[in-house]
This record gives structure tokens, C-alpha cells and sequence, in this order.
């Protein structure tokens, strides 16, 4: 037994979607919802002289998010309000925000990325400094040491999100992927911090898996893999993906900050 509802699909059309006639189909996710998970969740002092929310890394020069950002959003008066991290910031006035706890922001550019660390007093950080934070004084391949360690870090979901949500591995899906539930099912993006083994000795988390990161390349690069693949474009800390522009965006694609310390 279901009830129908209309779902967004293919070039931002209506398919219609049996959800269960059990009581949960009124929060069924179907993309209209603009949710809000961070609420309340502010940055902590920052780590060995950093700013709120950072770490300081091994080489003593650059402090560094230690969790991937979420969002709020700058409001003429000068307040600011909580940005759904699963609609796109395209258009609207953000600050970076790094806490535990939180759902990090996908949908985002390189060039929203940027400008939302800018806001913060931050920048995204160079190729150099990112890798070093991840890999540590021992060059390690994972953040946590130089062997894999299965199910340390989140980057391993056995569904691709995007088919699950639709329903089929059609090529209409693929352009479909800025759709804000694909971060909403259920063993997908993670909080920040969740996975507590996923943390760097300079207690930086999720470098590995959760969403890929934007780095600082004026020709589009994103760093660490996402939830379902860390390995594909390199192992670890070393995954790196260059196929895309800066203004390029998508469910997976999040970031963190850097500062000079």
C-alpha cells in the first residue's frame, strides 16, 4: 500500500513516486523541503592559536578546518541564518563554518567555496597545504596511518546514491545531480566527525571520504573522495579529481578552510 507523491526527475520535471502508506511518507524527501540539520551548531575555540573551528598543522604554519564547513547565511541586517546544506548557495551570501556535529555542505563550487571561506577570514587551502594536514609528518597514505583500514572512514557505500534515489542507472540520472535528497538517504553523508577514527594526528576529521573538497586551483580540483569512493582517482589522501571547472557543483562536492597561522 502507498500513497503517491510527485518527485522531481529528469531536466527538473514531475515523476510521480509510490512512498509507504505507514505514517513516515509525510517526510519523505522528494526536493521541496529546504531542511535545516545545523541549527544551534556553532564553531568551538579553535587549537594552538587558531581561529574557532581549526587546528593547526604539523609544519606550525597553516591552521586548517577540522571539520568539513557547513553554512549560514549573511542577512542584510547583519545577522545571520541557517543555510540548508543540501541547496546549492548559488546566488546568496555565506560564511564557512567548521563544527562537529554538523551536515557539511555539498552542492557547493569552487567559487562559492572560496567565497564562503573568504567571508569567514579564511581561504581555501593550496594543493601543499591540504595534502600535508591529510598525510602528516609521515607522508601516510590515510589520514589515520598507511594502511587501509575499512570502514574507518566514510567512502564506501555500496549503492550509488543518485540510482538509489531514482530508482535506475539511466543516463537522464546523471544530470540530476545537484538534486537535494540525494544527500538525505539513509547511509550516505555523515555528520561531521561521525566517523571518529577518520581524523588526522592533528585532529582534523573526514579528510577521507564524506564529500570531496575543494582546493584552491584557479583550473578546478577537489580533494579526498566522497562517501562512496576513495580510491578511484587515487588512494586516500592522494585522491584527486580534475575533470571539472571551478563553477562546477554537485551532491558530493564540499570543502573546508584554511588560514595562514
Amino acid at each position: 500500500v502507498c500513497r503517491w507523491r510527485d518527485r522531481l526527475g529528469e531536466g527538473g520535471s514531475v515523476r510521480e513516486t509510490c512512498v509507504p502508506d505507514d505514517g513516515t511518507w509525510e517526510t519523505e524527501c522528494v526536493g521541496d523541503e529546504v531542511r535545516q540539520p545545523n541549527v544551534g551548531i556553532e564553531a568551538p575555540a579553535g587549537l594552538d592559536g587558531c581561529p574557532a573551528g581549526m587546528a593547526l598543522t604539523w609544519t606550525g604554519k597553516t591552521c586548517i578546518d577540522r571539520w568539513e564547513a557547513h553554512l549560514v547565511e549573511l542577512l542584510n541586517d547583519g545577522s545571520t541564518a541557517p543555510w540548508s546544506p543540501y541547496h546549492s548557495p548559488s546566488g546568496a551570501m555565506v560564511e564557512a563554518v567548521s563544527a562537529p556535529g554538523a551536515v557539511p555542505q555539498g552542492y557547493i563550487s569552487e567559487v562559492e567555496a572560496d567565497a564562503a571561506c573568504l567571508e569567514a577570514g579564511k581561504r581555501l587551502c593550496t594543493r601543499d597545504e591540504w595534502e600535508s594536514a591529510c598525510i602528516g609528518p609521515a607522508s601516510d597514505t590515510y589520514p589515520y596511518g598507511d594502511v587501509r583500514e575499512p570502514g574507518v572512514c566514510n567512502d564506501a557505500r555500496a549503492a550509488h546514491p543518485a540510482v538509489e534515489y531514482f530508482g535506475t542507472a539511466e543516463d537522464w540520472i546523471w544530470s540530476e545531480l545537484g538534486h537535494p535528497c540525494i544527500n538525505q538517504l539513509e547511509n550516505g553523508l555523515a555528520r561531521t566527525g561521525q566517523y571518529a577514527g577518520c581524523v588526522t594526528g592533528d585532529d582534523v576529521f573526514d579528510m577521507m571520504g564524506n564529500l570531496h573538497e575543494w582546493i584552491d586551483d584557479p583550473d578546478g580540483t577537489f580533494k579526498g573522495g566522497f562517501y562512496v569512493d576513495t580510491k578511484l582517482n587515487g588512494e586516500g589522501c592522494l585522491y584527486t579529481t580534475t575533470a571539472h571547472g571551478v563553477s562546477h557543483w554537485d551532491y558530493s562536492t564540499g570543502f573546508r578552510c584554511c588560514a595562514d597561522r
